[in-house]
């Protein structure tokens, strides 16, 4: 898997329900190095309330567990009110009856145990690449730009964007370039109100406080670039 999609990993939250310990510990010591949160399941009714409370990016489920409860059963009851989170599936079995019940479910992917770190990456690379990768961007290397979700993230905290901050940031990362006074105004700024000297100076203390460490350069008389990778 190439680099800079195991760095986008870190930008996620992952729910990884299995019922075997054994298994469930290894694969949890693989994902927590990987995601920026791990949260586990031992069953479908505990993942269920684990889902509801978390609301992760991905989750990745065997499909038998304990009697009564599948990981099919268990994607049905999400699919309801979500057809965006990511789903992976995990199986000892090619059933094929199983295998056709996923396939209407939105999968990522289906892994046939036993699972192989070659056989996770692969499905964690699909997995980033269901993203419009436009959205989720590298600040540096422990710190992400979501647009989709207007958030900046790092292993300790996430900042929320304003609607501003977000397209302004977005800007700076497409154009790759100074990003003129007259282009915040015109394409940052409402129609229906004026970017004062002092509206412009709030606006970017604020914006510096949820940016890596000297990451945004003021150009003097011009605008504003981004400075990756220097801090």
């Amino acid at each position: 898997m190439q680099d800079n999609i195991i760095s986008k990993l870190n930008a996620f939250s992952v729910l990884y329900i299995e019922d075997e310990d054994g298994i469930r510990n290894n694969i949890k010591e693989i994902l927590d190095h990987l995601f920026k949160e791990t949260i586990t399941a031992k069953n479908a009714s505990d993942g269920h309330i684990k889902y509801v409370q978390n609301k992760p990016d991905l989750i990745i489920t065997d499909i038998r567990m304990p009697p009564g409860e599948t990981g099919i059963d268990l994607i049905k009851k999400i699919r309801e009110s979500d057809s965006k989170t990511r789903i992976i599936i995990t199986s000892a079995h090619t059933d094929l009856e199983y295998m056709l019940k996923a396939a209407e479910l939105h999968l990522v992917k289906y892994i046939i145990k036993p699972i192989t770190q070659e056989k996770l990456m692969d499905a964690l690379e699909a997995f980033v690449k269901t993203h419009d990768e436009n959205k989720i961007y590298t600040l540096n290397e422990n710190c992400y730009f979501d647009y989709s979700k207007s958030i900046i993230s790092n292993k300790e905290e996430t900042h929320n964007l304003t609607k501003k901050e977000n397209m302004f940031l977005k800007l700076l990362i497409t154009k790759n370039r100074i990003i003129t006074y007259e282009e915040m105004e015109t394409q940052i700024w409402d129609e229906d109100s004026v970017m004062t000297q002092n509206a412009m100076r709030l606006f970017i203390k604020n914006f510096r406080k949820k940016l890596p460490e000297k990451c945004l350069k003021n150009i003097q008389g011009t605008g504003y670039r981004l400075v990756l990778g220097e801090q």
